[in-house]
C-alpha cells in the first residue's frame, strides 16, 4: 500500500475550486510514508490506469452533487478494478453510509476523517491484510463498514499543511471576478475551522457535527495559502462553513493574512446573525482585503425561516445588507427559493427584494431555482411540519420528493428553471432575468399574461458585484 499509487483519492466536484478535500488526505498520508495518486474529475479525463492501478480507492464527496457523481464512478471503478477497495469519505459519505455500502463501497468516513483514512491505510498496509479479499475489511475506529457502524470522528486532528503537489492548476478552476471592469484573478480556497456550531436545519453539517466545529492553526492556513499563492493565487476564499463561528481565530486570521500578503483580497461565508453581532468586525475585514461575504438568506419568510431554523428574521436581513455596505464589502446571498411552505407572495417578495437593494448583480440566477433538498440524513426529516409534505426516497436522485400543497409553485419552478438555463445559455444580463422571472412569477399568481407595462422592468443600476466565476454556493 506504500507504493506510489497503490492509494488513488478522487474527487468529483468541490464548488469549482482546486479540491481541498484532496489536498487534506493526500498531506496527511504523504506525511506518513504513503504515495497516494490523486485524479480531479471536474478538471481532468478519468485516467482509467490510474484506476486500475490502484490497491484502494477513496472517493471524496463533500456535497450533494459530489455524490450523485460519485455513484457514477463507483461503478465505473468496480468494472475497471474489481480487487480495489473502495471507500467513501466526507459529509454525505456519512448522510449516505447505508446506500453506498448497499451500492457496493466498502468503506465510509466522516467528520474529521482523515486520521481514520490513514489508519484504514496503515491497516490494509499489513501483512494479513494486504492479501486479503475486497470484501474484507479491518475493523477502524471512525470506519463504518458492513459488518460494523462507526460514528463520524469528532476528534481535533494534529492537523499538517494541505499537500498541493500533483493536483491540477489553480489557473483551471473558479476565478475571482472584482467587477470593476479589472481582470479576473486565479482564486485559491483554504478553511480555517471545520463544521459548525449552529443547527440550520437543512445544512448537511448538524447531522454530521452536532454543533461542533474545530479551528485549524493560522500556521497551517497561512503556509496552505501560502503554496497557493506561489501557484498564482490573487484571490483566497475562506471555504469555512461559518468563517465567524471563532470570530477570534478568524481575525487573527484575516490579520496575518494581510499582513504576509499585504495583496491578497478573500471572501468568507458568514451567517446573517454572525454579521450583525460582530459588526464591529467588518470595516477592519474590508480593509484587510474581504471583498464579498457569501451569506444563507435563504428566504424572506418567517415561516419558511422557522422550518430551517435559520436564527434571523426577514428584518435582519435588510441591516445585514446595509452593515456589510457601510464597510464596503458586497453581500452575496444564497437562497432556498422553494420549498413546501414557500408561497407565491414569498417568491415574488424575494425578486422585490433583490430589484429594491440593487441585488441582481450579486446572486446568480441559479440561486433563485434552488428546491429544499431533503437527503437521507437531513435534520428536516425530524421536522414535524414537513412530514406531510414528504414523499418517498428517490434513490436516484438520493433526495426524498416533496410536492408542493400548491400546484402553481411547482409549475412555477420548472418554468423559471427552464428560464435561467435559457438566460445562462445567452448570457442575458441578470437585470433582464430577474425581469422575466418577476414576470413568470406574476402569471402565476394571476394566471393570465402579465403585460410588459405591469412589470418594473428589474436592470441593475449598480456596477457588477464582486463573485467567483462559479456560481454553486453548496
Amino acid at each position: 500500500m506504500r507504493a506510489d499509487g497503490d492509494i488513488l483519492l478522487v474527487s468529483l466536484y468541490e464548488l469549482g475550486h482546486q479540491p481541498l478535500q484532496l489536498a487534506w488526505p493526500l498531506g496527511f498520508l504523504r506525511a506518513a510514508g504513503f504515495a497516494p495518486a490523486a485524479l480531479d474529475l471536474f478538471a481532468e479525463k478519468l485516467d482509467e490506469e490510474r484506476v486500475r492501478a490502484a490497491r484502494a480507492i477513496f472517493v471524496s464527496v463533500p456535497m450533494h452533487t459530489a455524490l450523485r457523481l460519485g455513484v457514477r464512478f463507483l461503478a465505473r471503478a468496480q468494472a475497471l478494478n474489481p480487487a480495489a477497495r473502495i471507500g467513501f469519505y466526507g459529509l454525505y459519505a456519512t448522510l449516505n453510509g447505508d446506500y453506498l455500502l448497499h451500492r457496493g463501497a466498502d468503506a465510509i468516513l466522516g467528520g474529521e476523517y482523515e486520521s481514520a483514512l490513514l489508519a484504514l491505510c496503515e491497516a490494509l498496509s499489513l501483512p494479513e491484510w494486504a492479501k486479503g479479499t475486497r470484501r474484507e475489511m479491518p475493523m477502524v475506529k471512525g470506519v463504518t463498514t458492513r459488518g460494523r457502524r462507526e460514528p463520524p470522528v469528532m476528534t481535533r486532528l494534529p492537523f499538517v499543511v494541505p499537500e498541493r503537489k500533483g493536483l491540477i492548476p489553480l489557473p483551471r478552476y473558479a476565478r475571482f471576478d472584482p467587477g470593476d471592469g479589472g481582470p479576473q484573478q486565479t482564486a485559491g480556497y483554504v478553511e480555517a475551522s471545520r463544521g459548525c456550531k449552529h443547527l440550520c436545519r437543512h445544512c448537511p453539517i448538524p447531522p454530521v457535527y452536532r454543533g461542533r466545529f474545530f479551528v485549524v492553526p493560522r500556521e497551517i492556513v497561512l503556509a496552505d495559502v501560502a503554496q497557493q499563492v506561489r501557484q498564482g493565487a490573487e484571490h483566497i476564499t475562506f471555504g469555512d462553513p461559518d468563517f465567524l463561528n471563532g470570530p477570534g481565530h478568524a481575525i487573527k486570521v484575516a490579520r496575518a493574512l494581510h499582513r504576509e500578503f499585504p495583496k491578497i483580497t478573500f471572501d468568507v461565508t458568514a451567517k446573517v446573525e454572525h454579521i450583525l453581532k460582530h459588526r464591529g468586525m467588518w470595516p477592519e475585514l474590508a480593509a484587510l482585503g474581504c471583498r464579498f461575504v457569501v451569506s444563507a438568506v435563504e428566504s424572506l419568510s418567517p415561516r419558511v425561516l422557522a422550518l430551517l431554523h435559520k436564527g434571523h428574521g426577514p428584518a435582519d436581513v435588510e441591516a445585514a445588507l446595509r452593515v456589510l455596505r457601510e464597510a464596503g464589502i458586497a453581500m452575496r446571498p444564497s437562497l432556498v427559493a422553494f420549498t413546501p411552505m414557500t408561497t407565491l407572495l414569498d417568491y415574488l417578495e424575494v425578486l422585490a427584494f433583490v430589484e429594491r437593494h440593487g441585488l441582481q448583480e450579486s446572486i446568480d440566477p441559479v440561486q433563485f431555482t434552488i428546491r429544499l433538498l431533503v437527503p437521507p440524513g437531513s435534520s428536516l426529516l425530524e421536522a414535524p411540519e414537513l412530514a406531510p409534505y414528504l414523499g418517498t426516497l428517490d434513490e436516484e436522485r438520493l433526495t426524498y420528493i416533496w410536492r408542493h400543497p400548491d400546484p402553481r409553485m411547482d409549475a412555477l419552478h420548472a418554468a423559471v428553471t427552464f428560464r435561467v438555463q435559457e438566460a445562462v445559455t445567452q448570457k442575458e444580463a441578470p437585470g433582464d432575468t430577474l425581469a422575466a422571472l418577476q414576470e413568470l412569477a406574476l402569471r402565476a399568481a394571476f394566471g393570465r399574461e402579465i403585460g410588459r407595462d405591469d412589470v418594473v422592468r428589474a436592470r441593475a443600476t449598480q456596477s457588477k458585484a464582486p463573485r467567483l466565476t462559479e456560481p454553486w454556493f453548496c
